[in-house]
């Protein structure tokens, strides 16, 4: 039997309100860690949630995004892989912003801020070790289709270096739509040492690529959403000594005029470098979607020649783009889905980086299998009406499943033995 001292307690408890959720405690934090990256200022959101002076405006906001787990984006089923870069707000936190808001999203005590992380001013791979960047700026007319451009920035390497991180900076976010930078090697055939290319040099730079295989031809890319290049210790792309890097960049107009003149960053190995790291992926050029289409299907495949291994997973398609999926089925016909996107977004072109490498045996095929919505009810389709073929431009489609992978038998830490036996 409780005596008046315990009844007095358990009263006392019961009675006690709960330890109010305030900004400065509780809320601040999660927004550091989950959002920061974007919502700073000169990043791509439209608004900075660095202290509760910017956030309170856009607390209910905030909480609709959240509850509705439309922020962070992240668009992978979660039944299939498992993600190093998973953006999803733990249940937790979406219940202590929840609670926050419907408290009236109170600041708090001061001396509760937690401090605020520091970033690299333009940056989120850390201060770069080299920047490379566009050598004149590019004049963006006001309207009008832009066929893609192509510019030559020199690296005046003099001795080859390894890239751990890489990130593009859009010099008018405004108007570039993306921009993919790739390594050409002085042995690949010469080029304009800077600035725009021709057409002419366009096509010769097609051909010189079917001729010269480069595994690190690719090297980063943007668009919105899309994070930087991340590879693992040990995981790199070369540039070599005296190569020149080729960004490829997409302009769209929206009816005043635009300057541009991106950027791309670089952190190079600190370690020595075991793998080179290849992009590659699996096309679906000959796509062609019918009128009114809501449910179009379109696939492809990529076949490992080598024993290889499955590092990261980046879907593309364009305004139609609808659902996403990766297979991958190996030799023997057993098949293990990778990443599933149910819900495509054109607005934020996300890479997912698996946990833990996939291993893909030689003979292995990467399967994916992409629908496109070109009906009416897909209110970003620009005219339902018309059939849609592979093309450049937003309103064309395209259908990409790239991937990052690695050969198990590379190992550059181990020196390179000749036909004689010797080094």
């Amino acid at each position: 039997m409780l005596n008046r001292v315990s009844w007095a307690m358990l009263l006392s408890s019961l009675a006690a309100p709960a330890a109010q959720v305030t900004y400065t405690r509780h809320i601040a934090a999660i927004l550091q860690k989950n959002c920061q990256a974007c919502h700073r200022p000169g990043e791509v959101a439209p608004m900075s949630f660095t202290n509760y002076r910017e956030v309170r405006p856009w607390a209910k906001a905030i909480r609709a995004k959240v509850v509705a787990r439309q922020m962070p984006p992240w668009f992978a089923d979660p039944k299939h892989g498992d993600f190093l870069n998973d953006a999803r707000l733990p249940q937790k936190d979406i219940d202590a912003i929840n609670t926050w808001v419907e408290a009236g999203a109170p600041e708090g005590n001061p001396k509760d801020m937690p401090a605020q992380p520091v970033f690299i001013d333009g940056w989120n791979i850390g201060k770069p070790d080299a920047v490379f960047t566009m050598t004149s700026d590019f004049e963006v007319p006001t309207e009008g289709a832009v066929p893609y451009k192509y510019f030559a920035i020199p690296t005046n390497l003099n001795e080859d270096k390894y890239v751990q991180f890489a990130e593009i900076r859009a010099g008018d976010r405004a108007h570039v739509h993306h921009v993919i930078v790739s390594v050409r090697y002085p042995e690949q055939g010469s080029l304009p040492a800077a600035g725009e290319i021709t057409s002419e040099a366009r096509a010769a730079l097609a051909r010189d690529a079917q001729r010269a295989a480069n595994p690190d031809g690719r090297l980063v890319g943007w668009a919105p959403g899309e994070a930087p290049l991340i590879l693992r210790p040990g995981q790199a792309k070369l540039i070599k000594k005296g190569s020149v890097l080729i960004l490829q960049v997409h302009y769209t107009t929206n009816g005043k005029p635009g300057r541009d003149r991106s950027s791309v960053g670089v952190v190079y190995s600190k370690e020595p470098v075991e793998k080179r790291v290849i992009t590659a992926g699996a096309v679906g050029r000959n796509l062609v979607i019918p009128p009114h289409a809501p449910h179009h299907e379109t696939t492809a495949t990529f076949t490992f020649k080598d024993d290889s291994h499955i590092d990261s997973l980046h879907p593309h398609m364009h305004l139609r783009g609808k659902d996403f999926l990766y297979r991958l089925v190996y030799p023997d016909g057993a098949s293990k889905t990778l990443l599933s996107v149910p819900r495509f977004d054109f607005a934020w072109q996300l890479t997912y980086f698996l946990r833990e490498p996939i291993a893909a045996p030689a003979g292995s095929k990467l399967e994916v299998v992409a629908h496109h919505d070109n009906s009416a009810n897909n209110r970003f389709n620009p005219d339902p009406t018309k059939e849609v073929k592979w093309g450049d431009q937003t309103w064309d489609e395209m259908m990409i499943g790239y991937f990052d992978y690695t050969l198990d038998k590379q190992n550059l830490r181990q020196p390179v033995q000749s036909s004689s036996g010797g080094q």
